[in-house]
């Protein structure tokens, strides 16, 4: 557990505009050992030196807080502590940049970036699910507040286009055969991840919810309306049978068409 003025210290820091819970505890899905994910959503400057006197004072040991860009384009930077020997992650998030994602989303625009973590890749769309899905903790000019309750309504012009996106699915089918043919087990399966990701990122479009992050992906998109018969079983299958064989490769390839087209046609 936080604790209780944790928040409120953080937003005394220069350049902190809020703090919020997010991960699996904000959506109330965790287990037991879930990490503590708290957002620090800020504008212009972090005042890393104060960030870092904060963190010495809760942490139960010794912490390295990266400047924004640490943790690469899309993650930002934070650190991750302990605190009461329990696991709380740091994550910045620039709110000007949520804001640009939101603009986006409503226009139907999204970006898919390279980020460490994200075997997917980063969906733009994210930094506005994170919001939604939060709990804020602390917001003293009522900024994260203001855009969680814009962002509880999912873009039309967002789920279409990430419906339309939808064809890669096939494509990579398709260029996933011709490696079956030569026994690339490893390319098959590269291409069959994504075939299911860019699948739930469809499913959860088309039901309005957001997306966030590939863990879960499968059988949160499996529990959506308007999901194939027991989509996340197939999909796991897939996943956790590939093959090795050109034949094999083939038969998985050929059950992952048949998902395909149920979802995307």
């Amino acid at each position: 557990m936080i604790p209780t003025d944790l928040p409120d210290r953080l937003c005394a820091v220069e350049g902190v505009v809020a703090v919020a819970l997010g991960g699996s505890r904000a959506r109330g899905e965790q287990r037991p050992d879930s990490d503590w994910d708290l957002g620090l959503y800020y504008r212009g400057e972090l005042d890393l030196p104060a960030l870092r006197a904060v963190a010495a004072t809760v942490a139960d040991t010794a912490v390295a807080l990266t400047a924004p860009g640490g943790w690469g384009p899309w993650v930002d930077g934070g650190g991750w502590l302990r605190i009461g020997g329990v696991a709380v992650d740091w994550i910045y998030r620039d709110l000007d940049r949520v804001h640009s994602a939101w603009a986006d989303c409503r226009a139907g625009r999204y970006e898919v970036g390279v980020q460490a973590g994200h075997p997917l890749g980063f969906y733009s769309s994210a930094y506005v699910g994170e919001v939604a899905m939060c709990q804020v903790l602390a917001d003293p000019t009522g900024q994260l507040t203001a855009l969680k309750e814009q962002a509880r309504d999912y873009p039309p012009a967002l789920a279409d286009a990430l419906v339309a996106g939808g064809w890669e699915a096939g494509f990579l089918l398709a260029g996933a055969a011709k490696a079956a043919a030569g026994g690339d087990s490893g390319y098959v399966a590269g291409c069959l991840f994504r075939a299911v990701g860019v699948l739930a990122q469809v499913l959860h479009a088309r039901a309005g919810r957001w997306l966030i992050n590939e863990k879960g992906m499968i059988a949160a998109a499996g529990r959506l309306p308007g999901a194939p018969p027991r989509f996340a079983q197939r999909a796991q299958a897939l996943l956790g049978g590939v093959g090795r064989s050109p034949a094999e490769l083939a038969a998985t390839i050929n059950a992952a068409r048949e998902l395909v087209t149920e979802v995307v046609g």
